[in-house]
């Protein structure tokens, strides 16, 4: 379903990304991990038409999205859950959530739209108790509810979801991780990246490691669990020793 090759990104003369090739196959929950600064963030930006590539390219579904506007990216179905939520804050949950449906309205799917719409709360129950309260004053948890709930109602074939644990309780993390976990069985292609590198590899089917804006690593998620580097860095305090001894 997504395909990247040889991926160079830059943000002024900073370079992020180095030459990063990856895939996810339809169905699969594939997983990004790496510390802060790795490039994680930037490398779902790239994919959503947020930050340009300089080099490689971008294959989603069939069709080449290098560098397309993130609207026509969303058209085709990829939806970016971003960090730290960004929802409107000002706008209430349910305006919120109608934007995220933007894109179908426009195609005319009103009832389609209408139709998700109530999915999603079914999804997270809190966010219509809530649809009139405005999203700046929901907690934490329920930002980020509403934040998947708005890439959701784009009806996305791929979901591409940034750090969604990140500053949560862990019955909100479970809560949430729940959810994709039910979603993915009902379909849905997942693309994490995720602080949490034992809840992320926990519910993925592969993982990759990214270090300083490269791919230093590739496996099942079981087989990275399991790896000693792996446990050093994300479980531990080492720095990959590929990445170390070039």
């Amino acid at each position: 379903m997504l395909e990247l090759r040889n991926i160079s990104a830059f943000y002024g003369t900073v370079q992020a990304l180095r030459d990063v090739s990856l895939e996810v196959k339809t169905g699969e929950i594939v997983t990004i991990i790496g510390a802060n600064g790795a490039g994680k963030t930037t490398l779902l930006k790239t994919i959503a038409g947020l930050v340009p590539a300089k080099e490689g390219m971008v294959r989603f579904d069939g069709t080449t999205v290098t560098n397309l506007a993130p609207n026509r990216i969303v058209s085709l179905g990829a939806s970016l859950v971003p960090e730290g939520r960004q929802i409107f804050p000002s706008l209430s949950v349910l305006e919120n959530l109608q934007l995220g449906g933007y894109v179908r309205l426009r195609r005319g799917e009103k009832k389609g739209v209408q139709k998700d719409l109530e999915f999603i709360f079914d999804l997270f129950p809190l966010l219509k108790d809530r649809k009139t309260q405005r999203a700046g004053t929901l907690s934490g948890g329920e930002q980020q509810m509403l934040a998947i709930g708005r890439a959701l109602m784009s009806k996305p074939k791929l979901l591409l979801l940034d750090e969604p644990s990140m500053g949560l309780a862990p019955r909100i993390i479970q809560n949430i991780f729940e959810v994709l976990r039910d979603l993915h069985k009902n379909g849905l292609t997942v693309l994490l990246v995720e602080q949490d590198a034992k809840i992320a590899l926990s519910i993925a089917d592969r993982g990759y490691v990214l270090q300083t804006g490269r791919i230093v690593l590739e496996d099942k998620a079981g087989s990275l669990i399991d790896n000693e580097e792996v446990q050093a860095i994300y479980f531990g305090k080492r720095t990959y020793r590929k990445v170390t001894e070039e």
